[in-house]
């Protein structure tokens, strides 16, 4: 507890389902994570998938941040997953994280939104226009928001 650059430490036993996690992510984080894989090159930010925080494993982490950012599927909305939910979320902001969540349904029907939400939380939309550009406002389902830079393609998206 005495070292400062690492205020929460891992259980050791999380790590084996944290990598579990990883190679069995939904398709919501799997499309999230393909864009947020691309902050680091954009943004200068580095964001971990699966990423173990004391006892529990967190969807997505920005650790320089202390941004976590949860993806809830349906069984989300069960009340007893609802108050393990609080609890995690109550420890996860006792260590300094704010916490996000985003539903599957929110991923899939405004997914640009919920990147301009992550954006607004790291503090990047500060020189940005309010009003979504005509690429954003127009963009389908499986294109990618142009939140990035034109290069941005990560070998996805040209259709």
């Amino acid at each position: 507890m005495g070292a400062h650059h690492m205020s929460t430490s891992i259980d050791p036993a999380v790590i084996p389902r944290a990598r579990k996690l990883r190679r069995n992510m939904t398709e919501g984080e799997r499309k999230l994570w393909a864009e947020l894989r691309e902050f680091r090159r954009w943004y200068g930010v580095h964001v971990r998938r699966q990423a173990p925080l004391g006892v529990y494993v967190a969807d997505f982490v920005i650790h320089e941040k202390k941004l976590v950012i949860e993806i809830d599927g349906e069984h989300h909305f069960k009340p007893e997953r609802q108050k393990r939910d609080r609890e995690r979320d109550e420890w996860l902001s006792g260590q300094g994280y704010q916490v996000l969540r985003f539903n599957t349904g929110e991923l899939s029907d405004t997914f640009n939104g919920c990147i301009e939400e992550i954006l607004q939380a790291l503090g990047l939309m500060e020189g940005r226009s309010r009003t979504p550009t005509p690429s954003l406002a127009g963009a389908s389902r499986g294109s990618r928001p142009s939140f990035g830079p034109p290069q941005g393609g990560g070998g996805q998206g040209s259709a």
